[in-house]
């Protein structure tokens, strides 16, 4: 069976609305050619609206083109995750469900959380489509004007200053304890249920620190009414070009980047993951997919395969794992 080509007339709208130029045709082997043979689904580990739904519709619409098949975005938010995956693992494991959530949900959520499924094998990254880190934002009100300021304000005040993250056992809270030890200080931390409810906090100036990602912290650093002080990422964001890393400020072990990637249950036919990765990742390279990507606060996801992005996330899972131990922490 030939696979079935976008049309002159699709390409042409799917670049006006988004300035994509689709990618020409990709082999993929005779077994893979009937897939799909219906709607495929991309489940998002996240609300209407957030990070994870936006990247995943930009890709519906280019999905769509290049498969000749409706891709549709279902938002199944809640449990760091966990909820999406066991609606990904719920499903048909033939391709038509596929996941889009951050690579937290195998190097943290299986730590913070007890989880009903086995990160590693019963998940398969098929391609990154977004990178970014956590910025330390704090209240305008704090004396502190820059990184500094605000390192000389904590351990003037020790014992006394305390850092919110979006959920216990994440990466927000460990990037503190990271930060306890390296700068000397002993901030306390103040878990919450989700980014919205903590950074309401930090700007009423009940918790006067956060670590955060840029999709929820940015437009409320861009009103003033968060000050950033410094980001986790290797080089700064190009959304926030004052802000330093923590390299920049003396910690280099603090730039330990995050991303967004697409999952399948790992049985998935192989044939089937390839196409799915191939197709994703010509989406992922176009400039108009890049644009919004930067318009975010991220970095475009990089064209890694299913191995080396195993590799990334175990490694970071190790990394968390280690961490957490070492602060006697307890998943609920």
């Amino acid at each position: 069976m030939k696979q079935a080509q976008p049309s002159a007339r699709r390409r042409a709208l799917l670049t006006g609305m988004l300035g994509l130029a689709l990618p020409a045709a990709f082999p993929a082997p005779a077994h893979a050619q009937a897939w799909p043979t219906k709607v495929v689904r991309i489940v998002v580990g996240g609300p209407a609206g957030g990070t994870a739904d936006i990247l995943a519709r930009l890709l519906a619409e280019g999905l769509t083109q290049a498969l000749g098949k409706p891709v549709i975005v279902e938002q199944k938010p809640g449990g760091a995750g966990a909820i999406a995956v066991g609606t990904l693992l719920s499903a048909p494991h033939d391709g038509h469900t596929v996941l889009l959530i951050q690579g937290g949900i195998v190097s943290e959520t299986p730590l913070a959380l007890k989880v009903s499924f086995d990160p590693f094998r019963d998940l398969k990254p098929i391609a990154q489509v977004a990178r970014t880190g956590l910025v330390l934002v704090g209240n305008p009100k704090l004396p502190a004007k820059n990184f500094s300021e605000l390192l000389a304000y904590i351990k003037s005040k020790p014992g006394q200053i305390d850092y919110a993250s979006y959920a216990a056992g994440m990466r927000g809270q460990t990037l503190g304890v990271q930060f306890n030890r390296l700068a000397g200080v002993n901030m306390s931390h103040v878990g919450y249920k989700g980014s919205p409810p903590a950074l309401q906090d930090v700007m009423g100036g009940h918790v006067p620190l956060m670590f955060d990602g840029l999709a929820t912290s940015l437009p409320l650093i861009k009103a003033g009414k968060l000050r950033a002080y410094a980001v986790a990422y290797p080089k700064r964001i190009p959304a926030l070009p004052d802000v330093p890393t923590f390299a920049e400020v003396g910690f280099p072990a603090m730039t330990e980047p995050g991303w967004m990637g697409l999952w399948l249950p790992s049985d998935v036919p192989a044939a089937v993951q390839e196409k799915i990765r191939n197709a994703t990742l010509a989406i992922v390279q176009q400039q108009g997919y890049r644009k919004h990507v930067e318009d975010m606060g991220m970095d475009n996801g990089q064209p890694l395969g299913s191995e080396a992005l195993s590799k990334e996330a175990r490694a970071a899972y190790e990394r968390q794992a280690e961490l957490l131990r070492s602060i006697g922490f307890v998943p609920e």
